[in-house]
């Protein structure tokens, strides 16, 4: 039994943020039901290359995308431009305990499917609304892609080098973080929407924007600007308020030096064979590093360079000073520890054989996440859900088929 095994989520959401939120619900042991197009269904399907190959090493027409987002989730094909599909998704709304979407504002209005509607048919209902730009402000209507996102919201203009370095200029985050954390957010928000209604006996709506996600997740760099007023600037990989705590070089290549405190700091220079910058008046305390960042990191450069990262790592980590190597994925995935947490896992596919899965970074001792469903394929169970929830004949779901309701 999962934490969530007792909850059913009707999951009409698309792409990434939406299905991340629900994975996590779904890895949790909820039942989740997502809804798809008849003709393609969810976009991120098609997003490829790579795609996911057979175990004959032929490349399969499923892609890398789709496989990262949606394990652990059943796929009901309904088209909801048609009057009947309408009804089967709030049929099985009424039996549902959450619903996530992310059309655009008032987009399930005109199918009876928006919170309003829905409402009424199941005041227990949890309803998470995804957008761009929230259900209110002068944006609401605009869609939102996390591209666009990472830019109006500010996360761009603190990632990258430094303006006057060569490659200077605003870059976005490698993977789709806004999208990633909206969904993360989604899941918390409808946690917490359960359990009020645990004591309350009602639902509620979520009104849950992409924006709004950036904008607080800017952390220390949104918070420096607003009690400043001075606007933050890209700093490659050094931090705004901790020095050392950026990339430095070794004799192999590169490390990361996250050093937090003065004592770390202090122990960091012995380590090197140079106690004495640790008593040195401009590099004694974090705030004086700051303000000498560009005589401290030359010195230590210097000393760095020396040895290589595994010398360093190795070195470091008896002293308690963290320090790390920058792995690309191959280095991630070998990583011994990262071996033994089982980061990497497979899952057994209907059609694929066995897939990868990256695991969930969720451990709880009692109710631990399980990986019972590979990612479905479209419409892998629109007739068991039909028959099981809805209770239509063979004969009904044949009919609904061959109009192409679903």
């Amino acid at each position: 039994m999962g934490a969530l095994s007792h909850i059913r989520v009707l999951d009409l959401s698309r792409v990434l943020a939406g299905p991340w939120g629900s994975q996590i619900l779904a890895d949790l042991g909820a039942d989740v039901i997502k809804v798809e197009h008849p003709h393609g269904g969810d976009e991120s399907r098609a997003w490829g290359p790579p795609f996911a190959r057979r175990e004959d090493g032929t490349t399969s027409d499923v892609s890398a995308y789709f496989l990262c987002t949606n394990r652990n989730k059943k796929s009901v094909t309904v088209d909801l431009a048609q009057h009947e599909g309408q009804d089967i998704v709030r049929r099985l709304a009424q039996q549902s305990d959450v619903v996530i979407e992310n059309f655009k504002v008032g987009g399930l209005a005109q199918y009876g499917l928006d919170y309003a509607s829905l409402s009424t048919l199941n005041s227990r209902l949890v309803y998470c609304s995804i957008t761009g730009f929230g259900q209110t402000g002068p944006y609401a209507a605009r869609a939102g892609y996390d591209f666009l996102i990472q830019g109006l919201g500010g996360l761009m203009s603190v990632t990258g080098r430094r303006d006057s370095e060569p490659g200077g200029g605003p870059l976005k985050v490698g993977v789709a973080l806004t999208d990633i954390l909206t969904g993360v957010y989604a899941s918390s928000a409808i946690l917490a929407a359960l359990a009020y209604r645990e004591r309350s006996g009602v639902g509620q709506h979520i009104d849950l924007a992409l924006l709004d996600v950036q904008v607080a997740c800017l952390a220390n760099q949104a918070l420096s600007y607003l009690v400043t007023g001075s606007v933050p600037r890209p700093l490659g990989n050094e931090h705004p308020s901790i020095v050392p705590y950026q990339d430095v070089p070794t004799r192999d290549g590169q490390m990361l030096l996250a050093i937090g405190n003065d004592d770390q700091f202090r122990r960091f220079c012995a380590a090197a064979g140079e106690p004495s910058l640790a008593d040195d008046p401009r590099f004694a305390t974090n705030a004086r590093r700051v303000a000498s960042r560009a005589e401290l990191m030359p010195l230590l450069q210097r000393l760095t360079a020396a040895r290589t990262t595994a010398e360093w790592t190795a070195a470091l980590a008896e002293k308690g000073v963290p320090c790390g190597p920058i792995n690309d994925l191959a280095q991630v995935f070998t990583d011994p520890h990262v071996v033994a947490r089982g980061l990497a896992s497979r899952i057994e596919h209907e059609t694929l054989g066995s897939v990868p899965t990256v695991a969930s970074p969720l451990r709880l001792s009692a109710t631990p996440v399980t990986y019972a469903a590979a990612p479905p394929r479209l419409g892998e169970h629109t007739d068991s859900v039909l028959a099981d929830a809805l209770g239509l004949s063979p004969d009904e779901i044949a009919s609904l088929r061959s109009r192409g309701i679903v």
